[in-house]
């Protein structure tokens, strides 16, 4: 089956509270990830929440990874689509590693299947 790319929808739970509510963090993540996909970064943005949460998108030539966070809640939801030869798969052990995560839950939605 054919498709334009690959969409991970990423759910991580037992996160670390502290690093999920950091802006920092989550930019430095939404980086590394970028480059262990293989996918080309055009610009990150986050923006951090009051009292707590950070939302943060990477804009890659491949598509996007994003990421919102619920630091009270030990939770992140991700997207990881890419197109091409950039591999979303290879963004989960990062995210994992920078927020602490004891559970991943992962699903992938084949984007643009069977394309003319």
């Amino acid at each position: 089956m054919k498709a334009l790319g690959k969409h991970i929808i990423l759910e991580l739970w037992g996160c670390d509270g502290d690093t999920l509510d950091s802006q920092e963090v989550v930019e430095r993540a939404l980086r590394e990830a970028t480059e262990k996909c293989g996918a080309t970064l055009l610009q990150i943005i986050t923006h951090k929440f009051s009292p707590q949460g950070v939302s943060g998108v990477a804009v890659i030539a491949e598509s996007h990874i994003s990421i919102h966070t619920w630091p009270e809640l030990g939770y992140a939801a991700l997207d990881i689509f890419t197109c091409g030869d950039a591999d979303p798969y290879q963004g989960i052990p990062v995210f994992k590693k920078y927020f602490k995560a004891s559970k991943a839950n992962i699903v992938e939605i084949k984007r643009g299947v069977n394309f003319e």
